[in-house]
């Protein structure tokens, strides 16, 4: 096959993976004045010809970069742009609707935990040394507050019941025996204190329980509704909207008549919420860019997500509405593959625009490239550590830009999939993570970066919620 090239004759600089959509972004036209990251400032060259590098491609790690930051400066930067937390007003939200926000405010303990002396363990509440004689009545949790015990009495107790006063331990039922007159007797040796949980063993009322910035697991929301909170204040959840582009897209039968089904349209929602964010709206738009204009003005979500239209052709209205919007481009095509003509935009100082190429696999590279760090710094969630895994085979590298494989992890190792084109799906599908395989390629046993699919690392009844 023939290398694409360039008006002037230049190789593009790419691999087998190349498609229609990414072709055309590389030979995007610059606007005249030079401004834009992806543009090249230089003026045209003699007799019609455009500059070899007339779009120049933002590198992968530092799209990542860009986006993560995006959320955080305005189109006019202030000293207060440089802090670590979104500009965004805390809320506070019921128990039943925190999981996965992050704390915009300290949990601090209400009270003391536990707020009263309680048993530790079902048995007897004891006095002093035995034998001890037993009361008939016996001690209940949610009851309340029992009668002091003598030296030389016991009192039948359950877990977490309140302690009477003077007990000097709790036996528990194992270890303790009746002789034939009916009292107690220990089986073991007793220290003063065992098995009660004192009165604010855990804490005091004023402590810290958790920081701000602490992301909100189940075991958040317990520790929570043990300290006695109904509601806590948060970060709002980033609201997203996905304007799905596109006159061939049928939303359900089998393709067609040069129709194809619109695989993003379903996918999209779910994977957005999978990365945090509450998807406020889908909306279906024909290649007119009158109505792209109108759905991108009229969005009041932090992020709208559109699908194609993000390269060159004559139906790609994308970039035009940017432009006549006045929008400020922060990425304008990533060198990673798939998903070369994705884009970053500021539409307004409180919202942005990713532009994901139309083909599904492509566009999964531009949700974990450019929106994926954008919602995590909306929502203040701290980014994911890094790790690597050596690769079970070598995979071929495009010779400049990143390459986003999927792959499956088969114990300490990566296993790459097959089915990994820019249109595919039946790779990502399978896969636990993409290997972030750097220009060039990896060989065998190479240790390799790898990025989770949101689900595999806390199961899908977590992630989307």
């Amino acid at each position: 096959m023939t290398a694409p090239r360039l008006r002037d004759g230049a190789p593009v600089e790419d691999s087998d993976d190349l498609d229609v959509e990414e072709a055309l972004a590389l030979v995007r036209e610059a606007k005249d004045d030079g401004t834009g990251p992806a543009r090249d400032p230089r003026p045209a060259e003699p007799h019609g010809h455009a500059p070899a590098e007339r779009h120049r491609a933002t590198p992968w790690l530092q799209a990542r970069e860009i986006a993560a930051r995006a959320a955080r400066a305005t189109r006019a930067p202030r000293p207060a742009a440089t802090s670590s937390a979104p500009r965004r007003t805390p809320v506070p939200v019921p128990l039943g609707d925190a999981l996965g926000l992050v704390l915009a405010a300290p949990l601090d303990a209400l009270s003391d935990l536990p707020s009263f002396d309680t048993s530790a363990m079902d048995g007897w509440a004891v006095a002093g040394p035995g034998p001890w004689t037993v009361r008939e009545e016996g001690v209940l949790a949610g009851h309340a507050q029992p009668a002091p015990l003598t030296d030389g009495e016991a009192v039948r107790i359950a877990t977490g019941a309140r302690v009477p006063a003077d007990t000097t331990a709790v036996l528990r039922t194992e270890h303790g025996r009746t002789d034939a007159q009916g009292r107690l007797h220990a089986t073991r040796d007793m220290v003063h204190g065992q098995d009660i949980r004192p009165r604010g063993q855990e804490c005091r009322s004023g402590d810290q329980l958790l920081p701000v910035g602490t992301q909100i697991t189940p075991a958040v929301l317990g520790l929570a509704a043990a300290a006695g909170y109904d509601t806590v204040t948060v970060v709002p959840r980033p609201r997203a909207e996905v304007l799905v582009l596109g006159d061939e897209l049928l939303t359900e039968g089998l393709p067609r008549e040069g129709l194809i089904r619109d695989a993003l349209g379903p996918m999209l929602p779910p994977w957005l919420r999978a990365l945090g964010a509450e998807v406020v709206a889908v909306r279906r738009i024909r290649d007119d860019a009158k109505a792209l204009h109108k759905a991108i003005t009229a969005s009041t979500a932090d992020l709208i997500v559109t699908t194609g239209g993000t390269a060159a052709g004559p139906h790609d209205h994308v970039h035009p509405t940017l432009e006549r919007l006045g929008a400020e481009l922060l990425v304008d095509g990533v060198k990673v593959r798939p998903g070369h003509p994705m884009l970053l935009a500021r539409t307004r100082d409180d919202q942005h625009l990713v532009g994901l190429p139309g083909n599904p696999l492509a566009a999964v590279s531009g949700l974990i490239t450019l929106a994926e760090p954008l919602l995590r710094t909306l929502a203040a969630r701290p980014a994911p550590e890094p790790y690597t895994l050596p690769l079970t085979e070598p995979v071929h590298g495009h010779p400049y830009d990143t390459r986003l494989v999927p792959v499956v992890l088969r114990g300490d190792r990566a296993v790459p999939l097959h089915y990994n084109g820019p249109a595919m799906l039946r790779g990502i599908a399978a896969a636990d993570a993409l290997a972030v395989v750097p220009p060039g390629g990896a060989r065998q046993g190479a240790e390799t970066e790898l990025l989770d699919l949101p689900w595999t690392t806390a199961g899908i009844g977590v992630c989307f919620t």
